[in-house]
């Protein structure tokens, strides 16, 4: 009797039972939100499915991103700090495309403004290890070119927009739709892209054909500028915000210390120079402020709604138990365009047609990065600390409901979700250019265990404004200053009190490892 063909079925059957028992991974992001933005994390929004997954999972106080939008996606992606993937600065510009050359592309490798060659993004990785590839959301990392979209890049589905904003209610143009490789018209009637971009990771789960896992990465837009949400949202938060700024801070604050976020005392730190006290503020300026942080709110809000929309998807499929899910943000809170009260005339909120910085301003953005300072694109805390929250009902049972203190970042990712799935990261792109080996490590035994391996050293450097971290130690400057800030973040996490004329020796070493670090990861030169 001719046994091959029964070897061949048998090994074929164990391979499909090998897959199918490999989790699907769901990796959600957040734009533009700050670090107290949670209720797992301090606030006042509710957010109910995002705190029952942190309190069914674990919560990380110390996870950092790259200070901005599109370096932080182009680094999740690949497991590779950002300069090495060609995204050290900004992604392409919607607008550049007619004259040939983006405007964005300052000509050297680590700022060409799109994912090149020399990395894989994690769908990469995954598919050939048996996973369904989709993605729903903000794409961010090149846009010029098919070669690439997110088809290009590993995923099998896509469904959003390609550029860093939109209109919330009516993305067009340059700033509107994508499917797969194609381009759609403005939605037309009611239209809100944070339901649209869940709605559409749905459809691809409950359209695949087979019981092989799926990676899942949704990139919602929000809460970045432009305000704008749904009435039925927003009428919610209306007054909620007329006690103002510095109340809520403090409520934040209390918050977060009831709750044990830190693991050490955390003072607040003081409310931004730039704004008044509330009290300061005339009743006209209050009523319109509140009704700003009102919007702000409901679009945290309905991104908290459409996740209990995906997790009940996965219930009702019964595949939530073997579902890893991370959920961060791409950076700290956005004080754009750096006004009090924001940017944008307060009638363009909620206008279909604005697709531009109408935002909350600086007292409010002061407020989403309780209890830190400064925000988005400066490496200060209070711009690359994310709210970061891991769930996987099936295996995380023992920390369940924790909070996890180590530091991580961006490139654990990759990693994390390379030993999850039981595969191996390739030693070159598809198309035979050889990568840069990954930068991060595992994540998978702090989520389980509550025990995972530190960075010796962790580095940073966006639009000049550069950090780097060895322990509970921090130097920060802008790369064209000589002089280097020192902190120590064991007890001055809010950064208050520069201690580096007191250890030289110490600003020395970080400073050389920065430079060794810079000049061999395309950080530098930048033009």
């Amino acid at each position: 009797m001719n046994k091959a063909p029964l070897l061949t079925l048998v090994s074929t059957l164990t391979l499909t039972i090998a897959v199918a028992q490999k989790p699907n991974i769901i990796l959600i992001m957040a734009d533009d939100m700050g670090f107290s933005d949670l209720g797992c994390f301090g606030s006042e929004i509710p957010t109910p499915n995002l705190d029952k997954l942190a309190q069914k999972g674990v919560r990380f106080s110390q996870f950092y991103n790259t200070a901005r939008c599109c370096p932080t996606r182009a680094s999740l992606l690949t497991g590779l700090y950002q300069h090495q993937t060609g995204i050290g600065m900004m992604s392409e510009d919607p607008s550049s495309n007619s004259s040939g050359k983006d405007i964005n592309d300052a000509g050297v490798a680590g700022y060409h403004g799109f994912l090149n060659h020399q990395c894989v993004t994690i769908a990469e990785v995954l598919k050939p290890s048996g996973y369904h590839t989709y993605m729903a959301g903000k794409w961010h990392v090149g846009m010029h070119g098919e070669e690439k979209w997110p088809l290009q890049r590993g995923f099998e589905h896509y469904y959003g927009i390609l550029a860093g904003a939109c209109s919330y209610l009516k993305p067009e143009g340059g700033r509107g739709l994508t499917i797969d490789n194609t381009h759609l018209p403005a939605p037309q009637g009611e239209y809100y892209t944070t339901d649209a971009f869940t709605d559409n990771a749905i459809r691809m789960i409950k359209e695949q054909k087979d019981s092989n896992p799926f990676f899942l990465y949704l990139a919602f837009n929000a809460p970045h500028w432009p305000l704008q949400a749904k009435k039925a949202d927003y009428e919610k938060f209306v007054g909620k915000y007329l006690k103002g700024w510095d109340v809520i801070r403090e409520e934040r604050y209390q918050r977060q210390k009831a709750m044990k976020l830190f693991d050490r005392d955390i003072p607040l730190s003081p409310r931004d120079k730039r704004v008044r006290t509330w009290k300061e503020v005339n009743e006209a300026q209050k009523k319109e402020s509140d009704f700003r942080m009102a919007v702000y709110a409901a679009q945290v809000n309905c991104i908290d709604q459409n996740i209990g929309k995906l997790i009940s998807t996965l219930s009702d499929l019964k595949i939530l138990d073997n579902t890893l899910i991370i959920f961060l943000s791409d950076n700290g809170a956005c004080a754009e365009p750096y006004q009090e009260f924001g940017g944008g005339k307060f009638e363009d909120i909620n206008n279909p047609a604005v697709s531009g910085a109408v935002s909350y301003g600086i007292g409010w953005a002061n407020v989403s990065n309780t209890p830190f300072f400064e925000y988005k694109v400066k490496s200060y805390e209070g711009g690359i600390s994310a709210p970061f929250i891991a769930s996987w009902p099936g295996k995380i049972k023992k920390t369940a409901g924790t909070v996890y203190h180590t530091p991580a970042c961006l490139t654990d990712i990759m990693p994390t979700f390379i030993e999850a799935a039981g595969t191996k990261y390739p030693q070159s792109h598809p198309d035979g250019t050889k990568l840069f080996p990954i930068e991060g490590t595992s994540l998978l035994s702090a989520f389980i265990e509550g025990k995972g391996s530190e960075h010796k050293y962790m580095y940073w450097e966006h639009s000049g404004y550069s950090a780097i971290r060895k322990g509970d130690w921090k130097a920060y400057k802008k790369v064209a200053d000589s002089v280097w800030e020192l902190y120590d973040l064991r007890t001055d996490r809010d950064e208050q009190i520069n201690v580096a004329k007191d250890h030289p020796e110490l600003v020395k070493e970080l400073n050389d490892k920065w430079y060794e670090w810079a000049n061999s990861h395309q950080v530098l030169p930048k033009k």
